[in-house]
């Protein structure tokens, strides 16, 4: 699969949650303060910029992370929706681009650029011995 057949500049999703306390960096970490982790961040970021394409991709293809460069610009306190948004900024054979931003209630607290590389899962699956 070649995703420049049917990946288009342009195409976005983006996603929105409830900053749960699970979420905060002093659920990972004793003593630090309840404000959403700049991994969780990055997880939507990514899951954002997969939505925004897997309605295109072949049975059989899925893409992964391969690149992250990310901002985390402000804190954010439980209770707090945040809203993701991902769009595909390039497109190559294999690799996908994205320019990722985050918002909570009162402004950006994130930005950067994420990029996805396309698989097949079987043969992906199939290097560490898995079916």
């Amino acid at each position: 699969m070649d995703a420049r057949d049917v990946i288009k500049i342009g195409m976005s999703a983006e996603r929105s949650l409830i900053v749960p306390s699970e979420r905060t960096v002093g659920h990972f970490v004793a003593g630090m303060p309840m404000v959403y982790a700049t991994p969780m961040m990055i997880l939507e970021m990514e899951l954002a910029s997969a939505d925004a394409i897997k309605p295109c991709l072949e049975p059989g293809w899925v893409t992964v992370g391969t690149e992250v460069d990310i901002r985390h610009l402000a804190a954010t306190p439980v209770g707090t929706t945040v809203r993701t948004i991902a769009r595909v900024v390039a497109v190559e054979r294999r690799v996908i681009r994205f320019e990722v931003e985050a918002f909570d209630e009162k402004r950006r607290i994130g930005e950067g650029r994420h990029a996805r590389g396309l698989v097949n899962i079987e043969a992906f699956t199939k290097q560490f011995g898995q079916t």
